[in-house]
Protein backbone atom coordinates (compact mmCIF):
# COMPACT_ATOMS: atom_id res chain seq x y z
CA UNK A 1 0.00 0.00 0.00
CA UNK A 2 1.15 3.72 -0.82
CA UNK A 3 1.62 5.92 2.35
CA UNK A 4 0.86 9.49 0.86
CA UNK A 5 1.64 12.87 2.14
CA UNK A 6 -1.28 15.27 2.03
CA UNK A 7 -1.19 19.27 1.79
CA UNK A 8 -2.63 22.43 3.32
CA UNK A 9 -5.56 23.70 1.75
CA UNK A 10 -9.01 24.93 3.16
CA UNK A 11 -9.81 21.50 3.90
CA UNK A 12 -7.08 22.39 6.87
CA UNK A 13 -9.09 24.94 8.41
CA UNK A 14 -12.51 23.58 8.03
CA UNK A 15 -11.57 20.18 9.96
CA UNK A 16 -9.68 22.39 12.82
CA UNK A 17 -13.27 24.40 13.44
CA UNK A 18 -15.80 21.65 12.50
CA UNK A 19 -13.45 19.54 15.38
CA UNK A 20 -13.85 22.30 17.62
CA UNK A 21 -17.37 23.06 17.34
CA UNK A 22 -18.39 19.33 17.15
CA UNK A 23 -16.06 19.14 20.40
CA UNK A 24 -18.20 21.98 21.64
CA UNK A 25 -21.24 20.84 21.23
CA UNK A 26 -20.61 17.30 23.33
CA UNK A 27 -19.00 19.34 26.08
CA UNK A 28 -22.39 21.88 26.15
CA UNK A 29 -24.39 18.52 25.76
CA UNK A 30 -22.73 16.28 28.52
CA UNK A 31 -23.01 13.88 26.48
CA UNK A 32 -20.09 11.47 24.86
CA UNK A 33 -19.15 10.59 21.06
CA UNK A 34 -20.00 7.09 21.34
CA UNK A 35 -22.95 4.49 21.44
CA UNK A 36 -25.86 6.19 24.24
CA UNK A 37 -28.70 4.25 25.32
CA UNK A 38 -30.21 4.01 21.60
CA UNK A 39 -27.62 1.88 20.39
CA UNK A 40 -27.52 0.03 23.35
CA UNK A 41 -31.51 -0.67 22.22
CA UNK A 42 -30.03 -1.21 18.85
CA UNK A 43 -27.56 -3.65 19.89
CA UNK A 44 -30.03 -5.81 21.79
CA UNK A 45 -32.37 -5.28 18.81
CA UNK A 46 -30.44 -6.48 16.06
CA UNK A 47 -28.84 -9.14 18.13
CA UNK A 48 -32.15 -10.43 19.31
CA UNK A 49 -33.84 -10.21 15.58
CA UNK A 50 -30.98 -12.26 14.67
CA UNK A 51 -31.39 -15.14 17.40
CA UNK A 52 -35.30 -15.02 16.89
CA UNK A 53 -35.07 -15.40 12.94
CA UNK A 54 -32.90 -18.24 13.27
CA UNK A 55 -35.17 -19.77 15.43
CA UNK A 56 -38.26 -19.22 13.77
CA UNK A 57 -36.02 -20.43 10.34
CA UNK A 58 -34.78 -23.59 12.29
CA UNK A 59 -38.02 -24.51 12.89
CA UNK A 60 -40.25 -24.11 10.02
CA UNK A 61 -42.91 -25.90 9.49
CA UNK A 62 -43.65 -25.16 5.59
CA UNK A 63 -41.60 -24.36 2.95
CA UNK A 64 -42.38 -20.99 2.49
CA UNK A 65 -42.05 -20.02 6.32
CA UNK A 66 -38.28 -21.42 6.14
CA UNK A 67 -37.50 -19.24 2.98
CA UNK A 68 -39.23 -16.10 4.74
CA UNK A 69 -37.66 -16.73 8.22
CA UNK A 70 -34.61 -17.20 6.27
CA UNK A 71 -34.17 -14.21 4.36
CA UNK A 72 -35.56 -12.23 7.16
CA UNK A 73 -32.25 -13.70 9.22
CA UNK A 74 -30.12 -12.42 6.64
CA UNK A 75 -31.41 -9.50 6.17
CA UNK A 76 -31.21 -8.91 10.46
CA UNK A 77 -27.43 -9.91 9.77
CA UNK A 78 -26.52 -7.36 7.78
CA UNK A 79 -28.73 -4.39 9.57
CA UNK A 80 -26.33 -5.87 12.23
CA UNK A 81 -23.65 -4.99 10.45
CA UNK A 82 -24.46 -1.70 9.54
CA UNK A 83 -25.33 -0.56 12.56
CA UNK A 84 -23.30 -2.49 15.54
CA UNK A 85 -20.07 -3.71 13.25
CA UNK A 86 -19.21 -0.90 11.58
CA UNK A 87 -19.14 1.36 14.66
CA UNK A 88 -17.35 -1.13 16.73
CA UNK A 89 -15.12 -1.80 14.15
CA UNK A 90 -14.33 2.47 14.80
CA UNK A 91 -14.94 1.80 18.76
CA UNK A 92 -17.80 4.20 18.86
CA UNK A 93 -20.48 1.50 19.68
CA UNK A 94 -20.16 1.68 23.58
CA UNK A 95 -17.19 3.34 25.88
CA UNK A 96 -15.62 0.29 25.91
CA UNK A 97 -12.81 -0.84 24.25
CA UNK A 98 -12.91 -4.37 25.42
CA UNK A 99 -16.49 -4.50 24.69
CA UNK A 100 -16.51 -3.14 20.87
CA UNK A 101 -14.02 -5.38 20.05
CA UNK A 102 -16.21 -8.11 21.43
CA UNK A 103 -19.17 -6.42 19.68
CA UNK A 104 -17.22 -6.12 16.09
CA UNK A 105 -15.52 -9.85 16.52
CA UNK A 106 -18.89 -11.46 16.98
CA UNK A 107 -21.33 -9.59 14.94
CA UNK A 108 -18.57 -9.75 11.89
CA UNK A 109 -16.76 -13.11 12.39
CA UNK A 110 -20.71 -14.99 12.82
CA UNK A 111 -20.58 -14.20 8.90
CA UNK A 112 -18.10 -15.89 8.00
CA UNK A 113 -16.23 -13.50 7.20
CA UNK A 114 -12.24 -12.04 9.01
CA UNK A 115 -13.16 -8.87 11.24
CA UNK A 116 -9.69 -8.20 11.35
CA UNK A 117 -8.76 -8.34 7.92
CA UNK A 118 -11.93 -6.18 7.08
CA UNK A 119 -11.51 -3.84 10.18
CA UNK A 120 -7.83 -3.11 9.60
CA UNK A 121 -7.60 -2.70 6.03
CA UNK A 122 -10.96 -0.29 6.35
CA UNK A 123 -9.18 2.06 8.90
CA UNK A 124 -5.91 2.11 7.25
CA UNK A 125 -6.59 2.28 4.02
CA UNK A 126 -10.45 2.98 2.92
CA UNK A 127 -10.72 5.67 5.70
CA UNK A 128 -7.48 7.25 5.40
CA UNK A 129 -6.85 7.37 1.32
CA UNK A 130 -10.50 7.17 -0.21
CA UNK A 131 -10.83 6.23 -4.27
CA UNK A 132 -6.91 6.61 -4.57
CA UNK A 133 -5.80 3.71 -6.32
CA UNK A 134 -2.79 1.74 -4.98
CA UNK A 135 -3.73 3.18 -1.27
CA UNK A 136 -7.45 2.39 -0.83
CA UNK A 137 -8.07 -1.08 -0.30
CA UNK A 138 -11.55 -0.34 -1.94
CA UNK A 139 -10.15 0.25 -5.81
CA UNK A 140 -11.45 -2.68 -7.37
CA UNK A 141 -9.24 -4.19 -9.71
CA UNK A 142 -11.84 -6.35 -11.54
CA UNK A 143 -11.18 -7.18 -15.17
CA UNK A 144 -14.66 -7.41 -15.67
CA UNK A 145 -15.44 -3.84 -14.53
CA UNK A 146 -13.11 -1.03 -15.50
CA UNK A 147 -13.35 1.49 -12.52
CA UNK A 148 -10.03 3.18 -12.65
CA UNK A 149 -8.24 5.24 -15.75
CA UNK A 150 -5.35 3.10 -15.40
CA UNK A 151 -7.21 -0.06 -16.18
CA UNK A 152 -6.99 -0.97 -19.85
CA UNK A 153 -10.56 -0.36 -21.49
CA UNK A 154 -12.36 -3.61 -23.06
CA UNK A 155 -15.06 -3.91 -26.10
CA UNK A 156 -16.70 -5.60 -23.39
CA UNK A 157 -16.85 -2.00 -20.50
CA UNK A 158 -19.38 -0.89 -22.68
CA UNK A 159 -21.91 -2.62 -21.71
CA UNK A 160 -20.50 -2.47 -17.68
CA UNK A 161 -23.24 -0.32 -16.68
CA UNK A 162 -25.66 -3.32 -18.05
CA UNK A 163 -24.75 -5.97 -16.56
CA UNK A 164 -23.26 -4.74 -13.27
CA UNK A 165 -26.70 -5.41 -11.70
CA UNK A 166 -26.14 -8.93 -12.75
CA UNK A 167 -22.68 -9.58 -11.25
CA UNK A 168 -23.97 -7.20 -7.59
CA UNK A 169 -25.59 -10.09 -6.67
CA UNK A 170 -22.73 -12.21 -6.42
CA UNK A 171 -20.74 -9.89 -4.34
CA UNK A 172 -21.45 -11.62 -0.59
CA UNK A 173 -20.76 -14.95 -2.68
CA UNK A 174 -17.46 -13.82 -3.81
CA UNK A 175 -16.49 -12.59 -0.19
CA UNK A 176 -17.54 -15.72 1.44
CA UNK A 177 -15.94 -17.94 -1.24
CA UNK A 178 -13.33 -15.89 -2.75
CA UNK A 179 -11.94 -12.99 -1.84
CA UNK A 180 -10.66 -13.51 1.89
CA UNK A 181 -9.49 -17.00 0.82
CA UNK A 182 -7.49 -15.67 -2.12
CA UNK A 183 -5.98 -13.65 0.54
CA UNK A 184 -4.57 -16.77 2.38
CA UNK A 185 -2.53 -16.70 -0.67
CA UNK A 186 -1.42 -13.07 -1.02
CA UNK A 187 -3.43 -12.50 -3.94
CA UNK A 188 -6.27 -9.99 -3.71
CA UNK A 189 -8.77 -8.28 -6.78
CA UNK A 190 -7.82 -5.24 -5.23
CA UNK A 191 -5.35 -2.77 -6.27
CA UNK A 192 -3.45 -3.59 -3.33
CA UNK A 193 -2.33 -6.83 -1.97
CA UNK A 194 -2.83 -8.20 1.54
CA UNK A 195 -1.02 -9.96 4.00
CA UNK A 196 -2.81 -12.00 6.95
CA UNK A 197 -0.82 -12.90 10.02
CA UNK A 198 -1.08 -16.80 10.49
CA UNK A 199 -3.74 -16.96 13.66
CA UNK A 200 -6.34 -14.95 11.49
CA UNK A 201 -5.62 -17.42 8.43
CA UNK A 202 -6.49 -20.16 11.12
CA UNK A 203 -9.69 -17.87 12.47
CA UNK A 204 -10.98 -17.38 8.77
CA UNK A 205 -11.52 -20.78 8.30
CA UNK A 206 -12.83 -21.36 11.42
CA UNK A 207 -15.30 -19.43 10.86
CA UNK A 208 -15.95 -19.66 7.29
CA UNK A 209 -16.87 -23.52 8.45
CA UNK A 210 -18.85 -22.05 11.36
CA UNK A 211 -21.03 -20.36 9.22
CA UNK A 212 -21.49 -22.69 6.99
CA UNK A 213 -22.59 -24.99 9.43
CA UNK A 214 -25.20 -22.95 10.81
CA UNK A 215 -26.36 -21.50 7.47
CA UNK A 216 -26.25 -24.74 5.43
CA UNK A 217 -25.37 -28.18 7.45
CA UNK A 218 -27.89 -27.35 10.55
CA UNK A 219 -30.91 -27.05 8.63
CA UNK A 220 -30.19 -29.30 6.31
CA UNK A 221 -30.22 -32.00 9.79
CA UNK A 222 -33.30 -30.28 11.40
CA UNK A 223 -35.53 -29.85 8.91
CA UNK A 224 -37.10 -32.17 6.11
CA UNK A 225 -36.61 -29.46 2.86
CA UNK A 226 -33.36 -31.33 1.96
CA UNK A 227 -29.94 -29.66 0.44
CA UNK A 228 -31.49 -28.48 -2.75
CA UNK A 229 -34.33 -25.90 -0.81
CA UNK A 230 -31.52 -25.13 2.05
CA UNK A 231 -29.01 -24.43 -0.42
CA UNK A 232 -31.33 -22.25 -2.88
CA UNK A 233 -32.16 -20.11 0.31
CA UNK A 234 -28.30 -19.61 0.67
CA UNK A 235 -28.29 -18.73 -2.39
CA UNK A 236 -31.15 -16.05 -2.15
CA UNK A 237 -29.99 -14.85 0.94
CA UNK A 238 -26.86 -13.83 -0.88
CA UNK A 239 -28.49 -12.76 -3.88
CA UNK A 240 -30.50 -10.52 -1.06
CA UNK A 241 -27.70 -9.50 0.71
CA UNK A 242 -25.37 -8.42 -2.16
CA UNK A 243 -28.27 -6.42 -3.97
CA UNK A 244 -28.31 -4.71 -0.30
CA UNK A 245 -24.91 -4.11 0.34
CA UNK A 246 -23.87 -2.62 -2.94
CA UNK A 247 -26.89 -0.54 -3.31
CA UNK A 248 -25.76 1.16 0.19
CA UNK A 249 -21.98 1.37 0.08
CA UNK A 250 -21.81 1.62 -3.61
CA UNK A 251 -22.99 4.85 -4.64
CA UNK A 252 -21.08 6.75 -2.23
CA UNK A 253 -17.61 6.45 -3.76
CA UNK A 254 -18.45 5.24 -7.03
CA UNK A 255 -20.11 8.00 -9.35
CA UNK A 256 -19.43 10.74 -11.35
CA UNK A 257 -19.21 13.42 -9.16
CA UNK A 258 -16.64 12.11 -6.64
CA UNK A 259 -13.09 12.26 -7.60
CA UNK A 260 -10.67 10.11 -8.12
CA UNK A 261 -6.98 12.57 -6.81
CA UNK A 262 -3.42 11.14 -7.85
CA UNK A 263 -0.66 11.80 -6.17
CA UNK A 264 2.76 13.10 -7.31
CA UNK A 265 6.29 11.20 -8.40
CA UNK A 266 6.85 11.77 -4.38
CA UNK A 267 3.48 10.52 -3.32
CA UNK A 268 1.86 14.07 -2.24
CA UNK A 269 -1.40 15.02 -3.04
CA UNK A 270 -2.11 18.70 -3.86
CA UNK A 271 -5.04 18.42 -1.08
CA UNK A 272 -5.56 17.89 2.26
CA UNK A 273 -7.29 14.85 4.15
CA UNK A 274 -10.43 17.03 4.71
CA UNK A 275 -10.88 17.98 1.34
CA UNK A 276 -10.13 14.83 0.40
CA UNK A 277 -13.40 12.71 2.04
CA UNK A 278 -15.49 15.82 1.02
CA UNK A 279 -14.91 15.54 -3.02
CA UNK A 280 -14.18 11.84 -2.64
CA UNK A 281 -17.65 11.02 -0.57
CA UNK A 282 -21.69 11.57 -1.57
CA UNK A 283 -23.95 11.67 0.61
CA UNK A 284 -27.64 10.74 0.32
CA UNK A 285 -30.74 11.79 2.52
CA UNK A 286 -28.14 12.52 4.85
CA UNK A 287 -30.98 13.81 7.87
CA UNK A 288 -33.56 10.94 7.57
CA UNK A 289 -34.50 9.22 10.66
CA UNK A 290 -35.22 5.89 8.67
CA UNK A 291 -32.09 5.37 7.01
CA UNK A 292 -30.11 6.16 10.63
CA UNK A 293 -32.10 3.84 12.36
CA UNK A 294 -31.85 0.91 9.38
CA UNK A 295 -28.15 1.61 7.56
CA UNK A 296 -26.20 3.02 10.58
CA UNK A 297 -25.25 6.25 9.00
CA UNK A 298 -23.51 4.61 6.43
CA UNK A 299 -26.01 7.32 4.32
CA UNK A 300 -24.02 10.23 5.45
CA UNK A 301 -20.77 8.60 4.36
CA UNK A 302 -18.83 11.68 4.13
CA UNK A 303 -19.77 12.70 7.66
CA UNK A 304 -18.67 9.89 8.86
CA UNK A 305 -15.17 9.63 7.08
CA UNK A 306 -14.49 13.23 8.63
CA UNK A 307 -15.94 12.04 12.08
CA UNK A 308 -15.21 8.01 12.01
CA UNK A 309 -14.51 8.61 16.48
CA UNK A 310 -18.29 9.64 16.48
CA UNK A 311 -21.01 6.99 17.00
CA UNK A 312 -24.28 7.21 14.09
CA UNK A 313 -26.69 7.74 16.45
CA UNK A 314 -25.27 11.32 16.91
CA UNK A 315 -25.36 12.05 13.17
CA UNK A 316 -28.87 13.92 12.67
CA UNK A 317 -28.04 15.79 15.83
CA UNK A 318 -24.40 17.25 14.56
CA UNK A 319 -25.59 17.67 10.54
CA UNK A 320 -26.46 21.37 10.80
CA UNK A 321 -23.08 21.84 12.13
CA UNK A 322 -21.20 19.58 9.60
CA UNK A 323 -23.21 21.64 6.45
CA UNK A 324 -22.61 25.33 8.35
CA UNK A 325 -18.73 24.33 9.07
CA UNK A 326 -18.13 23.27 5.19
CA UNK A 327 -20.22 26.32 3.42
CA UNK A 328 -18.41 28.70 5.93
CA UNK A 329 -15.20 27.17 4.39
CA UNK A 330 -16.66 26.83 0.88
CA UNK A 331 -16.19 23.52 0.59
CA UNK A 332 -19.01 21.45 -1.39
CA UNK A 333 -21.11 18.75 0.38
CA UNK A 334 -22.17 16.52 -1.97
CA UNK A 335 -25.74 15.66 -0.62
CA UNK A 336 -28.72 14.42 -2.41
CA UNK A 337 -31.61 11.97 -2.95
CA UNK A 338 -31.01 8.36 -3.18
CA UNK A 339 -32.19 7.89 -6.66
CA UNK A 340 -30.28 10.53 -7.97
CA UNK A 341 -26.61 9.31 -6.43
CA UNK A 342 -28.13 5.99 -7.82
CA UNK A 343 -28.42 7.59 -11.26
CA UNK A 344 -24.58 8.79 -10.69
CA UNK A 345 -23.33 5.48 -10.04
CA UNK A 346 -24.29 4.14 -13.38
CA UNK A 347 -23.38 6.74 -15.59
CA UNK A 348 -20.34 6.81 -13.78
CA UNK A 349 -20.36 2.62 -14.82
CA UNK A 350 -21.02 3.66 -18.33
CA UNK A 351 -18.97 6.43 -19.04
CA UNK A 352 -15.49 4.34 -17.91
CA UNK A 353 -16.67 1.73 -20.36
CA UNK A 354 -16.46 4.72 -23.47
CA UNK A 355 -13.95 6.97 -22.50
CA UNK A 356 -10.27 6.50 -21.49
CA UNK A 357 -10.67 9.41 -19.18
CA UNK A 358 -13.55 10.44 -16.89
CA UNK A 359 -13.58 13.97 -15.14
CA UNK A 360 -16.25 14.18 -12.40
CA UNK A 361 -19.18 16.28 -12.67
CA UNK A 362 -19.29 19.23 -11.09
CA UNK A 363 -22.03 19.06 -8.23
CA UNK A 364 -24.88 21.64 -7.88
CA UNK A 365 -27.97 21.73 -5.66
Amino acid sequence: MNKLKFSKDEGSGFYKELNERIEQYFTEKGIRKTGNKTMIFKIILYFGLDILFYRLMITSATTAAFYAFYLLMGLSLLLTAFNISHDAAHGVAVKSKYWNKVLFSISFNLQGNNAYVWGKNHNESHHLYTNIEGSDIDVLNNPLFRMTESQELKWFHRYQYLYAPVLYLLYSLNWFFFRETLMIFNYSSRTIKIEIPKKEIVKLVIFKLIYFGYMIILPIWFLPFGWITVSLAFLLNHFMVSLIFVAVLGVSHVSDYVSHPTPDKDNKLNMSWPKLQMCTSVDYNADSVFFNWTLGGFNAHALHHLLPNISHVHYLEILPIFREVAQKYGLTYMEMPYYKTLASHFRFLKGMGVSQKLNPIPFER
